[in-house]
């Protein structure tokens, strides 16, 4: 089953747009990550960026938009509603799905060690990864924000970080890394400017000032609306309703004789936190939630594999730009493996191939994993070279975002380099695993074995002319030498396994 980790690390950046898109950029350079959100607020000058990856990927894309804001952030200059105490001010980790909580806290962990030793950045671990519980709340982590967490670290021993010296790095300041399950980013503007009766109601909903158990609120005024706002951190939604601390919020603002003006989400929000809502509201105590209409329809788009398939040829055939080649080559690897899965089933359950059927049962398996990958490699291809597309089309009109923008088109460039690299590794690793099969697996499936083999092969071979088209871009050489070296070893490892294979397909033959 596929792991998966939701990761949304906050940057104390929301004006500049150019350096958003960079640290966006660093964070997608890494192989498998999937962006699915990025939200921008001038007033609290601050980002949320949130993406997905498996564990093996997760601090990697982490460290890279930390190192990336690092370059890009200067605490001493910026202004803005938010607390904050570092460039990548929070980054917290959520199990999404097959991951548990302590893989992630033990993530979290490798990731402030590299955060504290590479960038000397200090880190401090919150939430369910916090080492004291007087950590567990980010707002104590936070107290004083950069300028004064900057004085107390060096005196105080008991704000010194978890990893790293207790002394902020001059411009990145210091970062909090957590883990915990699935918030709710929630605001509620009212109809004053009065920015007392917001904090008058934060303080009311707070979880440690009495309030909701699961609620954090500041009360803000946002200079672009002219008005107060509740904003809030609803840490567990099912325990804590959006539709309980809007009801909340709406009865302490007639208090003071003011109401809601409007309300709003940030970033992505669990369906069931929306549902809860909408059964509160409407008193659908009979609703069953397989009547909703999306859920019904990605039940019936399991069944239309086949069909998916059929679309995807229809869309290379149109006359755009993606999918291209390097979506096809990563299709070519997926069918390869899918045939050599087959081969290894049917020889698995033929009568006379006992003394193998482990070996077939853990090489299906294999072969299921890099299926997988590779399917996944041919939306992640036309997706790398949308991004570099998206970074030629930067502003380019100052000295500053001519830089910015050669630098965006570089860190794409090499992404868009590093995917297809990614599927000539698969393909190659599953041309080791078929050769194996080609000498133990049934020999009345070897034509599809041989079949398979030539798939393998195009997908390595086309995926090469997917890099070096890219290579020829990068101005970092030493780069550029290092993946030419890759590209052939990988390519005459796979040309030797090919021809073993298709030997013994024709020696099978007969």
């Amino acid at each position: 089953m596929k792991q998966i980790i939701e990761c949304v690390p906050n940057f104390s950046e929301g004006k500049r747009p150019e350096v958003i898109d960079q640290i966006v950029l660093a964070i997608t350079s890494v192989p498998g990550v999937t962006l699915l959100d990025r939200e921008a607020d001038a007033n609290h000058n601050r980002a949320v960026i949130t993406f997905v990856c498996s564990p093996a990927e997760i601090v990697e894309a982490a460290f890279r938009g930390a190192q990336k804001a690092q370059a890009l952030i200067d605490l001493t200059v910026h202004q803005g509603e938010h607390p904050r105490m570092g460039a990548m001010d929070v980054c917290p980790l959520i199990p999404i799905e097959s991951v548990t909580i302590d893989e992630c806290v033990a993530l979290a962990k490798q990731l402030a060690k590299r955060l504290s030793d590479e960038l000397g950045i200090p880190t401090y671990l919150y939430e369910l990864a916090a080492t004291r519980p007087d950590r567990v709340d980010l707002a104590a982590v936070r107290k004083g924000q950069f300028e004064g967490l900057r004085d107390e670290v060096k005196v105080n021993p008991n704000r010194a970080p978890d990893f790293g010296k207790p002394e902020l790095h001059p411009t990145a300041g210091a970062t909090a890394v957590g883990v915990r399950a699935p918030l709710v980013a929630y605001n509620i503007n009212l109809t004053t400017p009065d920015v007392s009766i917001a904090k008058k109601i934060a303080k009311a909903i707070r979880g440690r000032d009495g309030g909701f158990k699961y609620a954090k609120a500041m009360g803000f005024f946002i200079e672009e609306k002219g008005c107060a706002q509740v904003s809030m951190n609803l840490t567990n939604y099912e325990g804590t309703g959006l539709h309980r601390v809007f009801e909340f919020v709406r009865r302490e603002a007639l208090r003071y004789g003011v109401g809601i003006k409007e309300s709003e989400i940030i970033g992505l929000v669990p369906e069931q936190a929306l549902m809860d809502v909408a059964l509160w509201n409407l008193q659908l105590d009979t609703f069953d939630r397989a009547q909703i209409l999306e859920r019904r329809i990605a039940e019936a788009q399991k069944a239309t594999a086949m069909a998916q398939h059929r679309c995807f040829i229809d869309k290379v055939a149109e006359p755009t730009p993606t999918p291209g080649g390097g979506s096809v080559a990563a299709k070519s690897g997926a069918l390869g493996c899918a045939l050599c899965e087959m081969v290894a089933g049917l020889t698995e359950q033929k009568k006379g191939f006992e003394a193998v059927r482990d070996q077939m049962i853990d090489l299906k398996s294999k072969f299921t994993a890099l299926r997988n990958e590779l399917q996944a490699l041919v939306a992640r291809d036309a997706a790398s070279f949308d991004a570099v597309m998206d970074a030629f089309k930067l502003p380019k009109e100052t000295d500053a975002q001519k830089s910015a923008r050669t630098e965006a088109i570089q860190a794409a460039t090499k992404h868009a380099c590093e995917i297809p690299l990614e599927t000539m590794t698969r393909a190659a690793k599953a041309l080791v695993l078929a050769k194996e099969l080609a000498d133990k697996g049934n020999p009345n499936s070897i034509t599809d074995l041989g079949v398979a083999a030539l798939q393998l092969d195009a997908a390595i071979r086309g995926a090469r002319l997917n890099v070096e088209i890219n290579l020829g871009s990068i101005k970092d050489t030493a780069w550029v030498e290092a993946k030419k070296a890759e590209l052939d070893r990988i390519e005459k490892a796979s040309l030797a396994n090919r021809q073993a294979i298709e030997a013994s397909v024709q020696e099978k033959m007969g």
